[in-house]
């Protein structure tokens, strides 16, 4: 049976690794030809690992063994002139943009207070005007064409307050408004938006967060978590499978709700 899949190209950013790989990889198995866009380099802010060059390489390598196909960019989702030529080149090459994982994001401990303007700023910018710009250059493509899936790495934490994380909460909750404000905008022209909102993942982002608090990841995710069935965080592959699902013409009624994989967590 043919995939929904397919034929389309799905623009992933924080494609690097973590959720953003396992989704990019989910994706191309099913026949969707990937844009991998990601920073691959160090940041100040968050203070660990992020994504490598070689990582996107042996990503471009996986989706062809896949057998689909793949465009590595990278680039920084605050850097718009970066975007625009991404968007520019996924177009000129594939014709189209199907599906938009706004995937990209970063966490650090702070308390507010004591956070500098540059920590703030760089939680805001990367979690969400980076999802915001990048939709603006892809959104008028998707409204030309009348189709499009938008799917938004929100978390858990768009839901409540979470101690040393307001930065990150604040960002969060402010995806969570501009999944739904969009939805609402987009529908008119066929165009579906959904943020997901995971509980804590296996990914090296909840290594880099243990490193830098002196504990072990599975320390950090109890902590933090409290999640109600008996694991200490979800799997990447789990968001990757939600994301096929949203994105598929099996959730084509689904619109402008949150995509709670919590584990359990916001039912405590």
């Amino acid at each position: 049976m043919p995939s929904d899949f397919d034929g389309q190209v799905a623009f992933v950013t924080g494609a690097a690794h973590g959720q953003g790989r396992a989704t990019a990889l989910a994706l191309a198995r099913e026949g969707a030809r990937i844009v991998a866009f990601d920073v691959a380099r160090q940041l100040e802010h968050p203070g660990y690992a992020l994504g490598a060059p070689e990582d996107l390489q042996s990503l471009h390598d996986e989706v062809v063994a896949a057998g689909s196909e793949a465009l590595i960019w990278r680039g920084d989702v605050r850097d718009d002139s970066a975007i625009s030529a991404a968007v520019k080149a996924a177009i000129g090459r594939f014709g189209k943009i199907d599906i938009l994982f706004n995937n990209a994001g970063i966490c650090f401990y702070g308390l507010s207070h004591e956070l500098s303007e540059d920590a703030w700023d760089a939680m805001l910018d990367i979690n969400l005007k980076g999802a915001w710009l990048i939709g603006r250059r892809i959104i008028p493509h998707m409204r030309e064409r009348r189709s499009g899936v938008i799917i938004n790495n929100a978390s858990i934490a768009s839901f409540r307050g979470m101690n040393r994380l307001s930065h990150y909460a604040a960002s969060k909750w402010g995806l969570t408004g501009l999944s739904k404000s969009w939805a609402i905008e987009l529908a008119p022209f066929g165009i579906r938006v959904v943020s997901i909102h995971p509980t804590g993942v296996n990914t090296p982002m909840n290594d880099g967060l243990a490193a830098l608090e002196g504990k072990t990841p599975t320390e950090i995710a109890e902590a933090s978590a409290g999640n109600l069935l008996p694991v200490p965080w979800i799997e990447a592959e789990d968001v990757a499978e939600a994301v096929l699902y949203l994105a598929s013409h099996r959730a084509r009624f689904v619109t402008g709700s949150p995509f709670v994989i919590d584990a359990g967590l916001l039912t405590r």
